[in-house]
């Protein structure tokens, strides 16, 4: 650490998932730049406990207070001051207390909205890896990013990627810095090249089994089907003012390009790496300084060739369902992601098939208004809305 900077304290939001365990790998690297105030997480309290006892926080949070009250018993037993609460509420105070300068927002899915919404509205330095965030409240997100002088920085590997290799500055739309398209690229995921009819047999395991990241099971479903990089598509226009019709993903198996930006005198800007999230979370720590993320270094003789290739939007028809929702903007990217939620987890339960995925979602859109998304309020009702439907609909089958 530079002289006279002083420790930074973070907070980590969904601190049990591969983005939290990656981020506090890089924090235990560098510990006289980093101190970790919070910790939160969904239900892996075996989980939260180790790394409570590792990297002693001041407050950890549980989704329920039975899990609360199973960890607070453990960390009062070995004699740890962490104090520990359960519910929003605490999850909002973790991610908006007045002690904390950097957040990591990695909590999977909607669930991550509010504290995320917090975080920017007290001003901090939001490092971006729940995507769902910007997707449901788009223009609210990056208005109050703006109004509240909080620093947003993406983790996605893509998103990173294209921060990387756009100007410092690039508000007010990418033709005004000699920007003509982001190229997001995607690995195509484990059943690239599959014909319809054989992903109709995919089973769960087969989906969350990614050929190139570590990743949860949801997001391992939605990298299988492509809605992950809809949701990112979704998630760049925002991010770097983009029209939809400016983002381009492109099919590249190695991940070994993250993606690219391409100028108005032909050239394109590429960011590449081992597929290791903490490249990215190393960068959104530590901008605009570099800081050793334990990452290997890329070795361009053992990748030797790299591939690309375009999307098959007939196969994997959430891509273009989500494309199609960025388009109709309002309330639809919130209807999106509510729906994939539940087909997701449907999907994982056994009881809706692979391909049904996007069959679910594009009925839930093609029956639900689309309303302009003016407040959070009005966002949550249509995610809650979107999500009743797909139960529906899947009792119906």
């Amino acid at each position: 650490m530079s002289q006279g900077k002083r420790q930074q304290t973070v907070t980590v939001l969904g601190a049990t998932g591969s983005i939290g365990t990656s981020t506090l790998d890089v924090i235990a690297r560098h510990p006289e730049r980093y101190r970790v105030h919070a910790l939160t997480a969904h239900r892996s309290r075996e989980t939260l406990l180790t790394q409570c006892r590792r990297h002693r926080p001041a407050l950890a949070v549980l989704d329920h207070e039975r899990d609360a009250a199973w960890l607070r018993e453990r960390l009062v037993a070995a004699g740890l001051p962490t104090e520990v609460r359960a519910g929003v509420g605490a999850l909002v105070e973790a991610a908006s207390a007045t002690e904390v300068d950097v957040v990591m927002a990695a909590i999977v899915g909607a669930a991550g909205l509010l504290p995320t919404m917090a975080a920017v509205r007290t001003g901090k330095r939001v490092l971006l890896a729940n995507k769902e965030a910007l997707v449901m409240s788009g223009a609210l997100f990056m208005d109050a990013v703006v109004r509240h002088g909080a620093t947003l920085l993406p983790i996605d590997s893509e998103h990173n990627a294209i921060y990387q290799c756009l100007p410092s500055e690039h508000r007010g739309g990418l033709s005004r810095h000699g920007v003509t398209q982001l190229l997001l690229t995607a690995s195509g995921g484990p059943f690239r090249g599959w014909p319809v009819e054989r992903l109709a047999s995919v089973t769960p395991a087969q989906a969350c089994a990614h050929p190139n990241w570590s990743m949860g099971r949801k997001i391992s479903v939605d990298s299988a089907t492509l809605m992950n990089k809809g949701l990112e598509l979704i998630e760049a226009c925002w991010l770097f003012d983009a029209r939809p019709e400016q983002v381009q993903v492109v099919v590249h198996p190695q991940s070994v390009i993250h993606s690219m930006a391409a100028y108005s005198d032909g050239s394109v800007l590429a960011q590449l790496g081992n597929p290791d999230m903490r490249t990215p979370i190393a960068y959104g720590l530590a901008w605009p300084e570099r800081i050793e993320a334990g990452v290997e270094a890329l070795d361009l003789f053992r990748v030797a060739r790299l591939d690309f290739e375009a999307p098959d939007e007939a196969a994997f028809p959430c891509l273009r369902l989500a494309r199609e929702a960025m388009a109709a903007g309002g309330t639809a990217p919130a209807m999106l992601n509510g729906a994939n939620e539940v087909a997701v987890d449907a999907f994982l339960a056994g009881r809706l098939a692979f391909t049904g995925i996007g069959e679910l979602v594009e009925r839930i859109l093609g029956a639900l208004p689309m309303e302009p998304a003016g407040d959070l309020e009005t966002i949550l009702e249509a995610d809650a809305r979107a999500r009743r439907a797909a139960h529906d609909w899947l009792q119906r089958r």
